[in-house]
């Protein structure tokens, strides 16, 4: 067995990571609008959409988007979470209203709103955000990607997206629907190669089929944009390799490629709340130096890396002043989100601790708390971070805030 250490390290001076490649407002694109609404937009990263695997392509020679643009948005999201996803619609988005809904998606009246075409509002637990074109039905596979065609008359797609509006439809109707299956069809109804990637490429013009249930699809489209919306569904992959110790792996996963979270290598972070580690192991991967603060042991596969230690306590048992060489606060501990934010709170606002950025899991007993969501950024901000969050779709019911220390005026 790894020997494990569990000694406090005397801080060491480290320079503090810069704040570049921070997404900037994009209203000089699109107007005022979209300034508005769009803020909070993450933007591509090197890190989280590498240029070898999504080049994106030329804005002129984009392919060009539907005549008929629908006059509805479609909005995905986890099961549960509609009432907050249209609270939030009516803070950052009310030129639109809500119109049908069921678990895990809810549309938008567009009236005269006419958005950009790869318009992704700032609506936090939006996972896919697309231009409706509306319904499709049928007997059969065959016959409802017939109708897919009679009903979009667009024929020049980049790519093509189809995925489950609640995966549990699988295990709930006696004739389920794979989407690979779907997207097959698709793809030959289009002349496009069943071998074509299924995440599509920055500026790519993709058709979107979400199956509502085993007989009635949803059909629609959007200008692919952000790494979130070059997956189907804006889903980050869900299967965790087999060589990562937990789930937190693949949240932390997700976050860094959502927000374009800018890991260097050299960097040292802490995490509070470690055990079993996944979290330690994706930060571990990215270079960055990493101290996981947690009672519980951490799994072997992670004690045993270069770079790694525990300090096996409770993180408010650890003096603040062990804090002041790290230049990110992660923490996923599993406790009501207001002790989360007391933990760190008592870290960042101490004297000579002076983190570049902060990673958190705020973990929501129930829906209803996601009603408070506001005041607890506004801690973030209080603390003197520029704060950013989102539902990762890899999480349960919880919120991954991203929160970047703020330049000085």
């Amino acid at each position: 067995m790894a020997k494990r250490s569990f000694r406090q390290p005397a801080p060491v001076p480290f320079p503090r990571s810069d704040e570049k490649g921070r997404p900037g407002p994009l209203g000089a694109r699109a107007g005022l609008i979209f300034s508005v609404y769009d803020w909070g937009m993450p933007q591509s990263s090197p890190q989280s959409l590498p240029n070898s695997l999504f080049p994106s392509r030329d804005a002129a020679a984009a392919t060009p988007a539907p005549a008929v643009r629908g006059a509805f948005l479609l909005v995905t999201c986890q099961g549960g979470a509609e009432a907050s996803l249209c609270g939030r619609q009516e803070a950052v988005l009310p030129a639109v209203s809500k119109a049908a809904w069921r678990r895990g998606m809810v549309t938008f009246r567009l009236g005269d709103f006419d958005p950009p075409d790869d318009f992704f509002p700032d609506l936090i637990y939006a996972r896919a955000v697309v231009r409706s074109l509306g319904q499709v039905s049928g007997a059969s596979d065959h016959e409802r990607v017939a109708a897919v065609r009679t009903l979009v008359t667009h024929t020049a797609w980049d790519t093509i997206h189809v995925w489950h509006r609640d995966r549990r439809l699988e295990s709930q109707t006696d004739s389920p629907v794979d989407p690979l299956a779907v997207r097959a069809l698709l793809l030959e109804s289009y002349g496009k190669p069943a071998s074509l990637p299924q995440a599509a490429r920055p500026g790519d013009l993709v058709l979107n089929c979400l199956i509502d249930a085993a007989d009635r699809w949803w059909v629609g489209w959007h200008r692919a944009h952000t790494p979130t919306s070059c997956q189907p569904g804006g889903m980050h992959q869900t299967e965790l390799p087999g060589d990562k110790v937990s789930r937190a792996w693949l949240k932390l996963d997700e976050a860094i490629a959502t927000f374009g979270v800018d890991l260097r290598p050299g960097q040292r972070a802490v995490e509070l709340g470690a055990s079993p580690g996944g979290a330690c192991q994706r930060l571990l991967e990215a270079g960055l130096t990493v101290v996981g603060i947690d009672p519980a042991l951490v799994d072997d596969r992670v004690a045993a890396q270069p770079g790694f230690e525990q300090w096996r306590m409770r993180a408010r048992d650890v003096k603040v002043k062990n804090f002041r060489s790290f230049d990110w606060i992660v923490a996923d501990m599993n406790i009501d989100p207001r002790s989360t934010l007391e933990s760190i709170g008592r870290i960042v606002t101490a004297a000579g601790v002076k983190p570049a950025g902060i990673i958190a899991t705020l973990k929501l007993p129930d829906w209803s708390r996601a009603k408070e969501l506001p005041g607890w950024l506004d801690q973030f901000r209080a603390w003197g971070f520029s704060p950013r969050a989102r539902q990762v779709s890899t999480g349960g019911r919880e919120i991954c805030v991203v929160a970047i220390k703020s330049r000085r005026k």
